[in-house]
């Protein structure tokens, strides 16, 4: 029995450090992978739509092979059962992906489900797709859960726009004896563990559904028109290169990616599954991919809503307060030139406040006279404006005393361009300025905006965000 107990020891031993080495080559092959193009789509994965109602895959269980790792860009060997819904019969604009479990308090899912349906247009709900992936290894509560789903959302279900799949529990790798980083309890561990591999099976089976995929939390409400929002950024971001755009600022909610990039991710959850939670894991392979800042966008587009976590049903008060639940109206800030003659510090250069990104300029105390020029590549019409100066835990960096005009008649080179006339439309109240219905206001097409600074003043200046909306195009 000795001889056993040593033999089973020794056996383990083994098998950690091969998955240790394994672990390290698996790192090597990443790096080598991250920069290939991904712009072409698998057999297999062509498979989903095309072919059958479930994936005709190797219905073993997934085990990592030195040929599975070394192409990050196909699909997971893996089976998925359908519980509700079939395969989408033409490739939309926007996946939305859910994964949930059965709570010990509380269950918030069918409310998400309905917020992201209410909160969209007709015509927005032609280019979404809702996945939910009921991720609970517990067959009761799946049927239910299928059952409530079927009755309260019959019709989105036949439009196409809505499945619902899960995966058996044969296919999840061990959740037993996993490393205790962080200190965290077992049972801790074995959660987020399981929900690395929760999102990344639900990441695998969505990749080649549409062209963007967004993750939410089964505990979330929408912005109303959010998938409108989400065409504005991502047309705004054209020609930058991004790994994820967010949508929120709490966990693993409203992150938007690029769908050929969703196998990688598959993976690389899957890889590191027992290291470090899921929000944790999306940063670095953010960094990875070579955006090593965050590109945020502000107001946000879903609100955590959950009281109860799903984890032990502890209480979860997060929410996100730079969320707004009506209509959001992301602002056109049509292509334009900055610059400014204040001292800019550091790398908080204007470029910054020219955004809905969060980041901002930043400026050393200005003098009267001081100003910050916007020229706009094409003259524009323009129907709204908004100035914010300031942030939360710098309330003094406002801009006390200043104006807001708009200009006409260009002169200059193409990197000294200014306008030679300008016309003020008001002046800054409590470090803010918003105008509407400039179009009306404003008789001709206008090249330039600038913040000009009225009165001297010792403390900073953050300009944290100026947004333009635009009316129509001028006749040229």
């Amino acid at each position: 029995r000795n001889s056993l107990k040593h033999f089973d020891k020794m056996r383990c031993l083994r098998k950690r450090s091969a998955v240790s080495f394994l672990g390290i080559l698996v790192v090597c092959l990443l790096f080598m992978n991250l920069y290939i193009e991904d712009g072409y789509v698998l057999e297999g994965d062509k498979q989903l739509i095309r072919e059958t109602a479930t994936h005709q895959l190797n219905p073993e269980r997934y085990v990592h092979s030195f040929k599975d790792l070394s192409n990050f860009s196909g699909s997971i060997n893996i089976s998925y059962r359908y519980l509700a819904g079939t395969p989408l019969p033409r490739k939309r604009y926007l996946t939305i992906g859910l994964s949930s479990v059965k709570r010990k308090k509380g269950n918030y899912l069918l409310e998400t489900i309905k917020s992201i349906f209410e909160q969209s247009s007709y015509e927005e709900l032609k280019e979404i797709a809702v996945v939910v992936q009921l991720a609970d290894f517990d067959s009761v509560w799946c049927e239910g859960m299928v059952q409530d789903i079927s009755q309260k959302f019959a019709h989105h279900i036949i439009a196409g726009r809505l499945i619902v799949i899960h995966v058996p529990e044969d296919y999840y790798p061990v959740l037993e004896g996993l490393k205790r980083n962080y200190n965290d309890p077992e049972d801790r561990v074995k959660f987020r563990s399981k929900q690395n591999v929760d999102y990344a099976f639900l990441l695998n089976f969505c990749a080649n559904l549409s062209d963007y995929y967004v993750m939410l939390e089964d505990d979330v409400r929408c912005s109303k028109n959010f998938l409108t929002a989400v065409k504005k950024v991502i047309t705004s971001r054209e020609g930058s290169y991004w790994v994820t755009l967010e949508f929120s600022k709490l966990g693993y909610i409203g992150k938007l990616y690029h769908s050929h990039d969703l196998p990688r991710l598959a993976h690389f959850l899957l890889m590191f599954y027992q290291e470090m939670p899921c929000d944790w894991l999306l940063i670095h392979f953010r960094g990875l991919l070579a955006q090593k800042e965050v590109i945020r966008f502000k107001p946000s587009l879903f609100q955590h809503m959950g009281y109860y976590s799903s984890y032990k049903g502890a209480e979860n008060k997060l929410k996100d307060d730079d969320f707004e639940e009506e209509s959001f109206d992301i602002p056109d800030n049509p292509p334009a030139n900055l610059h400014t003659n204040m001292n800019v510090f550091e790398n908080y250069e204007a470029s910054k406040a020219y955004s809905s990104i969060d980041e901002y300029f930043w400026g050393k105390a200005p003098s009267t006279g001081d100003f910050y020029g916007i020229v706009f590549e094409k003259p524009i019409k323009i129907s709204k404006i908004k100035v914010v100066t300031g942030t939360e835990d710098r309330q003094n960096d406002i801009l006390h005393h200043g104006a807001l005009e708009v200009g006409e008649k260009i002169v200059g080179s193409k990197k000294g361009r200014q306008c030679t006339t300008y016309l003020r439309l008001g002046e800054f109240k409590n470090g803010n300025f918003e105008i509407t219905d400039v179009e009306h206001k404003v008789l001709f097409d206008i090249n330039c905006m600038r913040i000009l600074v009225t009165k001297s003043q010792k403390e900073w200046l953050i300009i944290r965000s100026i947004s333009v909306w635009t009316s129509q195009t001028p006749n040229q």
